[in-house]
Order: structure tokens, then C-alpha cells, then sequence
């Protein structure tokens, strides 16, 4: 299993989480599995990483919540949506990763070229 570094797992868990839950309203453990989910077993957060998480982009304005009985279990659950506020900053997290997406595909595709050249007969 891959161990990715924490410096990314933090970078990226922002836009991850507006991401999620900007797709509809959820709560805490559906987006520990969608986050697993999207990342197709990798990722495995644990609620000490992401409630802290929901609370501060709360704090920033970024979401709300509001408690609710769960429906298969009537369980009291704090739901979240994204705010106006978390979109827009959805929107500039996603370009900025486009760009960073776009400039490492670039230079692996480029480094992947170069290898592939030094094999080329003179």
C-alpha cells in the first residue's frame, strides 16, 4: 500500500472535503468513505484528521452545519454544506490544482521522454 506524505495529504484535504461536500449535504463518516473511496483505498483519514478539519473551514466560513436525526437510524448527526464563500473557494482551490496537475504531468511526461531518448540508437 502507498504511504503518502503528510504535506500532501494536508494540501490536498481542503479542496477534497469542499469537493465532497459540495455534491450534497453529508456528514462526517460518508466523507471518510468518500474520501477512501475517490482515492481508491489509499486514503484512509481517521476522524481525528477530519473533524478538526470541519471545524476550522467552518470557523472560515467555508460551511455550516446543522444537527439531524440520521434516516435508517434516527441517530443525532451533524451535517454539512458548503457556503457561498466555500464554493467560490472551492473554485480557486481547483484551478490552483489544475495548474500544479498540469505542471507535473508536464515534466514526468517530459523526464519519461528524455529516459525513453537516452535508449535511441545514435
Amino acid at each position: 500500500m502507498m504511504n503518502l506524505s503528510k504535506d500532501l495529504i494536508a494540501a490536498s484535504s481542503t479542496p477534497l472535503v469542499l469537493g465532497i461536500i459540495a455534491e450534497g449535504e453529508t456528514y462526517g463518516y460518508e466523507i471518510v468513505k468518500r474520501v477512501e473511496e475517490l482515492s481508491g483505498g489509499v486514503m484512509n483519514w481517521t476522524d481525528g484528521m477530519l473533524y478538526p478539519l470541519l471545524h476550522r473551514l467552518e470557523q472560515q466560513g467555508l460551511l455550516v452545519s446543522r444537527w439531524g436525526a440520521a434516516k435508517d437510524t434516527g441517530r443525532k448527526r451533524k451535517y454539512y454544506s458548503v457556503t457561498q464563500l466555500g464554493q467560490q473557494t472551492l473554485s480557486e482551490q481547483r484551478q490552483q490544482w489544475q495548474v500544479i496537475n498540469a505542471a507535473l504531468n508536464r515534466i514526468w511526461h517530459d523526464m519519461a521522454q528524455g529516459a525513453n531518448d537516452d535508449y535511441l540508437p545514435a
